[in-house]
C-alpha cells in the first residue's frame, strides 16, 4: 500500500510533552511503543508439521522517555510529579495528540557544568488507570486524535 509521502512528518520538531503544570523544555521525545505482549502457544497433539499460535487480547503501551531543559530553581516541584498518576499529552509535530494516564518513574538530572544548559532525562511509565494508582482506577484506553 502506498503512501502519499505529503502526509507524513518530515520533521519531529515541535514534538512536546505535557505534564500538568511542570516547566520542562523538551530537547528530545522517544514516543510509546505498541504490544500485543507476545504469542500464546495453542500448539496440540493434533498439529502434524507446524507449531500454532495465536495473539494475546490485551495490548500495552510502552514507557516514554524525554531529554528536557529545566530549571533547577524548580527542582521541588519536579520531584514533587515523581509517582503521580496522571494524564499526559503528547503533542506531535502535525498537532495530532496522545493522552493517556502515566506517571513520572525517572527524574535524573545531568551534570550541571559551566556553559551547559541543565537537561534532564525522565522516564514515564504508562498505567492505563485514571485513579491515582495505589487505590485503582478504570482502565482507560490511550487515546490519538
Amino acid at each position: 500500500m502506498a503512501q502519499d509521502l505529503a502526509n507524513i512528518v518530515m520533521d519531529g520538531q515541535s514534538t512536546t510533552i505535557s505534564l500538568g503544570a511542570t516547566t520542562l523544555q523538551e530537547v528530545s521525545i522517544s514516543p510509546p511503543s505498541v504490544s500485543s505482549g507476545g504469542e500464546i502457544d495453542v500448539t496440540t497433539m493434533q498439529n502434524s508439521a507446524w507449531r500454532t499460535k495465536a495473539p494475546k487480547k490485551l495490548h500495552e503501551l510502552g514507557e516514554v522517555s524525554f531529554s528536557a531543559l529545566y530549571d533547577p530553581a524548580q527542582i521541588g516541584t519536579y520531584l514533587s510529579g515523581v509517582g503521580s498518576n496522571q494524564a499526559i499529552t503528547i503533542t506531535f509535530a502535525d498537532a495530532s495528540t496522545l493522552v493517556f494516564y502515566g506517571w513520572v518513574d525517572s527524574f535524573a538530572p545531568s551534570e550541571l557544568s559551566e556553559g551547559e544548559a541543565p537537561t534532564v532525562d525522565v522516564t514515564i511509565i504508562v498505567s492505563n488507570q485514571n485513579g491515582s494508582g495505589t487505590t485503582g482506577g478504570a482502565e482507560t484506553a490511550p487515546v490519538y486524535s
